[in-house]
């Protein structure tokens, strides 16, 4: 089966609920997240942002309020290693399918690497901590030693011209394994809490099930994909990627003469192809995970909204799917200076749609709007 370009955007923006009229009332925080297979939250103001413009008249409130309050949604460690917001009750497949990853040879050196029993100590150590309350890297630090001994506060690591503790080099390890994800920031201080304090006690899935699961929920949010791409937006081996693409479920078919491929049955695509203009913010999921990145960033936006051909380090501006532009935010108080930089000239229909997207954006934030047209001259994550 032959696919085309324009007909993959359209299908892709409507399953991220970012198409005209795909973000309904119906819609909640999780579904918007688990659409995207997971919300980039290492900025996490840009994370809540991406939830809420998927939703209709959402804020950043709502997606707030799932994280902290109904527990709905957790931040923990995703795809790539990275931190993101993922549906809290899909916890056991996320951890079953990111511990089934193959792992990278010995890192750092040699005194501050860790025996494979003293990272099951750790992790033991951490979940245990956890279990009764939040607690700061300082406080759990403090826990952990206690548990396990003096070599695992050994400040052994080189973090940020100083040195960081031996067993933190654990933490995204325990965040698969199930025991910790992100608490509440007590004032300036991040905190870590157990997620079995506030979902029903789980196990990961069993990583031959939960792995093959994850690649489908990816191909539906970014197919038709190829087991490159699926391996860059885990960051693993496409060797080991490629052998997960010979199960059976999927579906091989031609994305304009290049192989690529979905899930099987899974090849309804839109007719007519998208329209419309997007502001989307740091590291937004449907910029992140799109592929090929010559179609989704054309021309100059291969190296304007890329660094070094990774996506995610500048807002972008999408126009009819694809990224026609960067932008940027400058937030004081109730004020947002929003500063657009379009690669390409705007129809007058684009322009005023643009200021709808300011609107939006505003809203979401609660705040006053102005936009300016011009040359966007901070760098990435400014």
């Amino acid at each position: 089966m032959k696919i085309t370009w324009p007909a993959v955007v359209a299908r892709r923006m409507r399953r991220h609920h970012l198409d005209a009229g795909t973000a309904g009332a119906n819609l909640g925080p999780v579904d918007v997240v688990r659409a995207m297979s997971g919300a980039h939250a290492q900025v996490l103001s840009a994370a809540e942002i991406s939830v809420a413009l998927r939703l209709e008249k959402a804020t950043r409130t709502e997606v707030q309020q799932a994280l902290w309050e109904e527990r709905s949604l957790v931040k923990t460690f995703g795809p790539r290693g990275t931190v993101h917001l993922l549906p809290t009750e899909d916890l056991p497949l996320w951890t079953g399918a990111l511990s089934a990853l193959p792992r990278s040879g010995a890192v750092g050196t040699p005194e501050m690497r860790m025996t494979p029993e003293q990272t099951a100590e750790v992790i033991e150590a951490v979940g245990g901590a956890l279990s009764e309350d939040d607690l700061t890297v300082d406080e759990l630090t403090d826990e952990v030693v206690a548990r396990t001994g003096p070599w695992a506060g050994e400040l052994v690591m080189p973090a940020f011209q100083e040195y960081w503790p031996r067993w933190r080099q654990v933490i995204p390890a325990a965040a698969t394994a199930g025991v910790l994800c992100y608490g509440p920031n007590r004032g300036r201080k991040t905190t870590y809490t157990n997620p079995h304090r506030f979902t029903p006690p789980f196990q990961p899935e069993n990583g031959e099930r939960a792995l093959p699961e994850l690649l489908r929920r990816y191909l539906h949010s970014y197919g038709p994909a190829t087991p490159q791409q699926f391996a860059k937006w885990l960051s693993t081996s496409p060797a080991f990627i490629t052998e997960l693409f010979d199960q059976d479920g999927l579906e091989q078919v031609e994305l304009d003469g290049r192989p690529a491929w979905v899930i099987e049955g899974d090849t309804d695509f839109p007719e007519d192809p998208v329209r419309g203009v997007r502001l989307l913010p740091y590291f937004d999921a449907y910029a992140v995970g799109s592929h090929p990145r010559e179609l989704v960033f054309p021309g100059e936006a291969s190296t304007r909204a890329l660094a070094g051909g990774q996506a995610g380090n500048y807002p972008v501006l999408l126009v009819d799917g694809v990224v026609a532009g960067v932008w940027h935010q400058r937030l004081s108080g109730r004020k947002l200076q929003v500063t657009v930089e379009p690669l390409r000239p705007l129809k007058p229909a684009q322009l005023r749609a643009l200021g709808n997207a300011v609107d939006r954006l505003a809203e979401i934030v609660n705040a006053r709007p102005t936009l300016t047209l011009d040359k966007i001259t901070v760098g990435p994550h400014a």
